[in-house]
């Protein structure tokens, strides 16, 4: 808080976190003399990123007029890229969901298809609201990684279901299409900026997220701030290894890695081995259908006990991961999403249940775990979040 330029930054975030406040409770937030900070609030209201929100509760004098930020100075859109869908959501400045959308990542969408689908997303959300594309302050993108977050690349993912995605700079395709900034971090990341921006009021300050889906990636959050490693690999914690020498999954990684027992392909893999009188009326229609995480959801919610036991062995492989995550990091709060775990009811029972079992000092350390309030929509949201934590005031 050494200029007015961090300041005046400083304090319109301190007030998009806690809704709405007064100047009292700048006051004792921040080193300024009444005057400085009415002078800042003043100018914020000016510049419209603040406004007025009525009066406080009087303790004797005049009761404080309360400031909260302005939801319709600018909109933020958040973008999330992966392998099984992908999905955009338009917010205000409050983070208030205005529209949502998601689509399937299959063999056809290249980065081209991908980006003129993103265009034609944004063109309906600016009609449907009546904005203009100058309200549009920037787009955050959540994707699977590796990455190269200052170059915007999305580097080499794998298991892509088109082709084209590698080392593509897909912050200049964006903004040179829709002509206003992008930002790039990986999904788990803004997964969690979103769930602890949806959580704020808890003041959490060490997170552990993890996604398992098509691949397995995780998140950590201390003292509030995204850990960030020497290098973007948001899919390493599926190379945890969890059997010495065990299974290798599609041929490369490191042998017993959690990802060979708790991934949509190791599951595929697992199902397609069972014979086919087990799985023929609900998996592949006597050999006709291919097994895919579609087939294998309908499978569960028809009650195929032999599908149903190969997700809960994944389950329980993930609570080992989990356990042994958690007894690095000691988070406070676990949150663990994903289609996977969102595919039957027992999924996340059942790995809550073996992490628990295999924490360290449990139960007088005992993290507290969640499936999340944002769930499928946490990394486009976190997305949106990150945006407006870098705004320029």
């Amino acid at each position: 808080m050494t200029n007015k330029a961090t300041t005046k930054k400083q304090v319109y975030d301190y007030i998009a976190r806690n809704g709405i406040v007064s100047k009292a409770e700048l006051m004792a937030q921040f080193e300024l003399k009444i005057n400085s900070m009415t002078r800042l609030l003043e100018e914020l209201i000016a510049e419209n990123w603040l406004q007025e929100k009525g009066l406080g509760y009087s303790t004797g004098g005049r009761p404080p007029i309360l400031y909260e930020t302005n939801a319709h100075r600018g909109y933020i859109l958040g973008l999330e890229i992966s392998r099984i869908y992908s999905s955009m959501g338009l917010y205000d400045l409050q983070m208030n969901r205005l529209s949502l959308i998601r689509w399937t990542m299959d063999e056809t969408m290249t980065p081209e298809r991908f980006i003129d689908r993103v265009q034609e997303t944004v063109d309906s959300f600016l009609v449907q609201h009546g904005l203009s594309a100058g309200q549009i302050i920037g787009i955050g993108v959540g994707a699977v990684g590796p990455l190269d977050r200052e170059r915007g690349l999305i580097v080499d993912p794998v298991l892509f279901p088109a082709a084209g995605w590698r080392d593509l700079p897909i912050c200049r395709l964006l903004e040179e299409r829709l002509g206003f900034p992008a930002l790039l971090d990986n999904g788990a990341n803004t997964a969690l900026i979103g769930e602890h921006w949806a959580l704020r009021s808890e003041r959490y300050e060490h997170m552990l997220y993890v996604h398992a889906g098509a691949g397995l990636r995780s998140a950590m959050m201390s003292g509030g701030e995204l850990v960030y490693g020497a290098t973007d690999t948001e899919g390493a914690v599926g190379q945890m290894i969890i059997q010495a020498g065990g299974p290798r999954l599609r041929d490369n990684g490191n042998y017993g890695a959690l990802e060979a027992f708790v991934s949509l392909q190791a599951l595929e893999s697992k199902v397609r081995e069972l014979p086919v009188t087990t799985a023929a009326a609900t998996i592949n229609d006597a050999g006709q259908e291919p097994v895919t995480f579609e087939t294998m959801v309908r499978a569960l919610a028809e009650g195929n006990t032999a599908v149903l036991n190969i997700f809960n062995e994944a389950a329980a492989y993930l609570g080992i991961g989990l356990a042994n995550l958690i007894n690095v990091l000691h988070p406070e709060k676990v949150i663990i999403g994903g289609a996977l775990l969102n595919a039957h009811e027992t999924m996340f029972d059942t790995a809550i249940r073996v992490a628990e079992q295999n924490t360290y000092y449990f139960p007088k350390y005992k993290p507290l775990f969640s499936k999340g309030i944002l769930k499928e929509d946490a990394v486009a949201a976190g997305a949106a979040v990150m945006v407006l934590k870098k705004i320029q005031l």
